[in-house]
């Protein structure tokens, strides 16, 4: 496979990887906003659960092809403290944000009559009052202001960047292995929405509001949309973008330097690399073949 090819499948994986978080995430967040009475109304837990299952199983659709980034902020955490490249970042935004208006634009196909009445028995237009716009879309929660949000959005996407490094830690001995990695991952992003979501829907992803936000501008929610009351639309932006900085740096400077693999002594490396084998050379090929 040459590099262009290997490229673009990278997008493509990136782009569904987003899709599927969206098609289960907003779904669920029209099950909770639409009906009443709401099957989630008195078990939120099961809408954090949705959503965390939603990147498990991107990431095991998608993980063997691009890494499923799935979130502009570890894109950028990846490219800062593990050597991603700087080159592929903006491609992977641009694939992370059409995978976000593609997954709405689903979820819109799915839901559409329901929101329409929705909004009718509940006497809210989409641009004016944005009628039914936490289905796709973030917003601040009561008594928060678009820069608490901020702070919010910081420290939320901070811990959940802060996590995946730990998860994926390849010097870790309790990390866990690449098959359940993805598991704890969705369990992370489901925590994360238990401990607070109410603040502020968390976003914790650019890509995962700002995708959903654009499609619902050309929808019909217009301003309600972007720039949305408060001007908000730019917060899960720059808050997730700072935050996973902020987690992928206080990882790298905190935990990963005193990982016990990384604590092993060059001579004593070398020293090991300079033993002889337990085994014979052509023993061990029989053996490694077997």
């Amino acid at each position: 496979m040459n590099n262009n090819k290997k490229f673009l499948g990278e997008l493509i994986a990136e782009m569904v990887a987003v899709f599927i978080i969206i098609l289960f995430g907003d779904s669920v967040a029209a099950m909770y906003t639409l009906y009443d009475p709401s099957p989630y109304k008195t078990a939120y837990w099961g809408v954090c659960i949705v959503w965390g299952l939603g990147v498990t199983i991107a990431i095991y659709v998608t993980g063997s092809i691009s890494g499923t980034h799935a979130n502009p902020a570890v894109t950028i955490a990846l490219a800062t403290f593990r050597g991603f490249s700087w080159k592929k970042t903006p491609a992977y935004i641009v694939a992370q944000v059409v995978g976000g208006f593609i997954g709405a634009a689903a979820v819109y196909t799915l839901f559409s009559p329901v929101i329409d009445h929705f909004n009718e028995i509940h006497h809210l237009t989409r641009a004016t009052d944005g009628g039914a716009a936490g289905v796709f879309f973030t917003h601040p929660g009561d008594y928060v202001t678009p820069m608490h949000s901020l702070l919010v959005q910081t420290i939320l996407t901070g811990i959940l960047v802060f996590g995946i490094f730990a998860i994926t830690c390849e010097y870790s001995t309790v990390a866990p292995q690449a098959n359940s990695g993805a598991l704890i991952i969705g369990l992370l992003v489901a925590t994360i929405g238990a401990s607070a979501g109410y603040l502020d829907a968390w976003a914790i992803n650019p890509a995962r509001d700002f995708g959903p936000r654009l499609f619902c501008y050309i929808s019909g929610w217009g301003p309600a949309a972007i720039p949305s009351p408060g001007n908000y639309w730019w917060v899960p932006i720059v808050g997730p973008i700072m935050g996973g900085l902020i987690g992928g740096g206080a990882y790298y400077t905190l935990i990963r330097p005193f990982m016990p693999a990384r604590m092993v002594e060059p001579t004593e490396i070398r020293a090991t690399a300079e033993a002889p084998s337990a085994l014979p050379a052509d023993s061990f090929a029989t053996t490694h073949q077997s």
